[in-house]
Protein backbone atom coordinates (compact mmCIF):
# COMPACT_ATOMS: atom_id res chain seq x y z
CA UNK A 1 0.00 0.00 0.00
CA UNK A 2 1.50 3.22 -0.84
CA UNK A 3 0.67 4.98 2.47
CA UNK A 4 3.28 2.25 4.48
CA UNK A 5 5.93 3.77 1.89
CA UNK A 6 8.91 5.03 3.99
CA UNK A 7 9.32 8.46 1.87
CA UNK A 8 11.38 10.95 2.72
CA UNK A 9 10.03 12.73 6.34
CA UNK A 10 9.81 16.27 5.08
CA UNK A 11 6.81 15.96 2.83
CA UNK A 12 4.65 14.50 5.45
CA UNK A 13 1.03 13.20 5.04
CA UNK A 14 -0.47 16.24 3.04
CA UNK A 15 -1.62 14.42 -0.22
CA UNK A 16 -0.36 17.47 -2.36
CA UNK A 17 2.97 17.28 -0.96
CA UNK A 18 3.47 13.48 -0.96
CA UNK A 19 2.30 14.14 -4.53
CA UNK A 20 4.74 16.37 -4.99
CA UNK A 21 7.64 14.07 -3.76
CA UNK A 22 6.47 10.76 -5.25
CA UNK A 23 6.24 12.83 -8.89
CA UNK A 24 8.53 15.52 -8.88
CA UNK A 25 10.99 16.31 -6.42
CA UNK A 26 14.20 15.31 -7.63
CA UNK A 27 13.28 13.93 -11.17
CA UNK A 28 15.74 15.58 -13.62
CA UNK A 29 14.18 18.69 -15.41
CA UNK A 30 16.31 19.81 -18.76
CA UNK A 31 13.79 21.91 -20.31
CA UNK A 32 14.69 25.41 -20.06
CA UNK A 33 11.29 26.88 -19.49
CA UNK A 34 10.40 24.38 -16.85
CA UNK A 35 13.62 25.39 -15.05
CA UNK A 36 13.30 28.65 -15.06
CA UNK A 37 9.68 28.39 -13.84
CA UNK A 38 10.75 26.24 -11.11
CA UNK A 39 13.38 28.90 -10.06
CA UNK A 40 10.91 31.69 -10.10
CA UNK A 41 8.84 29.67 -7.85
CA UNK A 42 11.73 28.89 -5.34
CA UNK A 43 12.22 32.58 -5.52
CA UNK A 44 8.01 32.91 -4.36
CA UNK A 45 9.15 30.47 -1.82
CA UNK A 46 11.54 32.73 0.24
CA UNK A 47 10.28 32.72 3.99
CA UNK A 48 7.33 30.93 3.42
CA UNK A 49 6.77 26.93 3.61
CA UNK A 50 6.93 25.17 0.07
CA UNK A 51 3.43 23.44 0.33
CA UNK A 52 2.42 27.48 0.18
CA UNK A 53 3.83 27.40 -3.26
CA UNK A 54 2.04 24.23 -4.11
CA UNK A 55 -1.00 25.33 -3.41
CA UNK A 56 -0.57 28.41 -4.74
CA UNK A 57 1.22 27.51 -7.99
CA UNK A 58 -1.31 26.83 -10.50
CA UNK A 59 -3.06 30.18 -9.43
CA UNK A 60 0.90 31.57 -10.40
CA UNK A 61 0.96 29.56 -13.71
CA UNK A 62 -2.47 31.07 -14.89
CA UNK A 63 -1.55 34.63 -13.30
CA UNK A 64 1.72 34.12 -14.68
CA UNK A 65 0.99 33.38 -18.45
CA UNK A 66 2.23 29.79 -17.42
CA UNK A 67 5.71 30.92 -16.94
CA UNK A 68 6.03 32.06 -20.68
CA UNK A 69 9.30 33.86 -20.58
CA UNK A 70 7.99 36.06 -23.63
CA UNK A 71 4.89 37.06 -21.98
CA UNK A 72 6.70 38.09 -18.57
CA UNK A 73 9.69 39.76 -20.37
CA UNK A 74 6.98 42.34 -21.47
CA UNK A 75 4.79 42.71 -18.00
CA UNK A 76 4.83 46.62 -17.46
CA UNK A 77 3.38 48.34 -14.42
CA UNK A 78 -0.35 47.47 -15.22
CA UNK A 79 0.63 44.07 -14.86
CA UNK A 80 2.65 44.36 -11.64
CA UNK A 81 -0.64 46.00 -10.35
CA UNK A 82 -2.49 43.58 -11.21
CA UNK A 83 -0.56 40.47 -10.19
CA UNK A 84 -0.48 42.73 -7.34
CA UNK A 85 -4.31 42.42 -6.57
CA UNK A 86 -4.31 38.27 -7.01
CA UNK A 87 -5.14 36.57 -4.17
CA UNK A 88 -4.11 33.11 -5.76
CA UNK A 89 -0.25 34.24 -5.78
CA UNK A 90 2.35 35.57 -3.34
CA UNK A 91 1.48 39.19 -3.56
CA UNK A 92 5.70 40.61 -3.13
CA UNK A 93 6.42 43.30 -5.72
CA UNK A 94 10.06 42.86 -5.05
CA UNK A 95 9.39 38.91 -6.08
CA UNK A 96 6.94 40.09 -9.03
CA UNK A 97 9.99 42.27 -10.20
CA UNK A 98 12.33 39.71 -10.02
CA UNK A 99 10.22 37.42 -12.08
CA UNK A 100 9.98 40.09 -14.84
CA UNK A 101 13.84 41.01 -14.73
CA UNK A 102 14.48 36.96 -14.74
CA UNK A 103 12.57 36.43 -17.60
CA UNK A 104 14.18 39.22 -19.42
CA UNK A 105 17.63 37.78 -18.21
CA UNK A 106 16.58 34.02 -19.50
CA UNK A 107 15.48 35.76 -23.40
CA UNK A 108 18.87 37.22 -23.45
CA UNK A 109 20.64 34.13 -22.51
CA UNK A 110 18.31 32.35 -25.28
CA UNK A 111 18.82 35.12 -27.90
CA UNK A 112 22.69 34.96 -27.30
CA UNK A 113 22.90 31.36 -28.17
CA UNK A 114 23.11 30.05 -24.69
CA UNK A 115 20.80 27.08 -23.59
CA UNK A 116 19.26 27.61 -19.82
CA UNK A 117 19.50 24.06 -19.14
CA UNK A 118 22.77 23.24 -20.24
CA UNK A 119 24.06 26.50 -18.54
CA UNK A 120 22.30 25.26 -14.99
CA UNK A 121 22.89 21.67 -15.76
CA UNK A 122 26.63 22.82 -16.32
CA UNK A 123 26.82 22.83 -12.35
CA UNK A 124 26.64 19.65 -11.30
CA UNK A 125 28.61 18.04 -14.67
CA UNK A 126 25.37 17.50 -16.49
CA UNK A 127 24.28 14.74 -14.31
CA UNK A 128 22.39 14.43 -11.21
CA UNK A 129 24.83 14.25 -8.15
CA UNK A 130 23.34 11.15 -5.99
CA UNK A 131 23.90 11.78 -2.29
CA UNK A 132 23.47 9.26 0.65
CA UNK A 133 21.83 10.26 3.54
CA UNK A 134 20.99 8.42 6.26
CA UNK A 135 18.20 11.06 7.97
CA UNK A 136 17.08 14.00 7.01
CA UNK A 137 19.41 16.12 9.38
CA UNK A 138 22.18 15.29 7.54
CA UNK A 139 21.20 16.90 4.28
CA UNK A 140 22.47 20.67 3.90
CA UNK A 141 21.03 23.68 3.36
CA UNK A 142 23.59 24.67 1.23
CA UNK A 143 26.51 23.22 -1.36
CA UNK A 144 30.07 24.02 -3.10
CA UNK A 145 27.71 23.75 -6.76
CA UNK A 146 24.79 25.87 -4.99
CA UNK A 147 27.12 28.66 -3.94
CA UNK A 148 28.39 28.83 -7.32
CA UNK A 149 25.27 28.18 -9.44
CA UNK A 150 24.14 31.31 -6.74
CA UNK A 151 26.73 33.48 -7.31
CA UNK A 152 26.94 33.20 -11.36
CA UNK A 153 22.92 33.24 -11.25
CA UNK A 154 23.52 36.90 -9.23
CA UNK A 155 25.77 37.87 -11.76
CA UNK A 156 24.13 37.89 -14.77
CA UNK A 157 21.14 39.89 -12.30
CA UNK A 158 18.84 37.31 -11.56
CA UNK A 159 17.49 38.24 -7.52
CA UNK A 160 15.97 36.09 -5.06
CA UNK A 161 19.00 33.15 -5.55
CA UNK A 162 20.68 33.11 -2.76
CA UNK A 163 23.13 29.70 -1.93
CA UNK A 164 19.90 27.81 0.11
CA UNK A 165 17.13 29.06 -2.62
CA UNK A 166 19.28 27.45 -5.36
CA UNK A 167 19.82 24.51 -3.03
CA UNK A 168 16.16 23.83 -2.68
CA UNK A 169 15.75 24.32 -6.90
CA UNK A 170 18.83 21.77 -7.03
CA UNK A 171 16.79 19.69 -5.28
CA UNK A 172 13.46 19.75 -6.72
CA UNK A 173 14.80 19.95 -10.65
CA UNK A 174 16.93 16.21 -9.89
CA UNK A 175 20.49 17.83 -10.11
CA UNK A 176 21.01 16.23 -6.74
CA UNK A 177 18.94 13.36 -5.36
CA UNK A 178 18.52 14.04 -1.84
CA UNK A 179 15.80 11.15 -0.87
CA UNK A 180 17.13 9.68 1.70
CA UNK A 181 18.56 6.14 1.21
CA UNK A 182 15.43 4.22 2.44
CA UNK A 183 13.30 6.16 0.65
CA UNK A 184 11.52 3.66 -2.30
CA UNK A 185 12.11 7.39 -4.76
CA UNK A 186 15.51 7.34 -4.48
Amino acid sequence: MADSLHRCAWCGTDPLYVAYHDEEWGVPEYDSRALWEKLVLDGFQAGLAWITILRKREGMRDAFDDFDPEKIACYGEADIERLLGDARIIRSRAKINSAIKGARIWLEMRDNGEEFSEWLWSFVGGAPIQNVWPDGGARPVATPESEAMSKALKKRGFTFVGPVIVYAFMQAVGMVNDHLDDCPFK
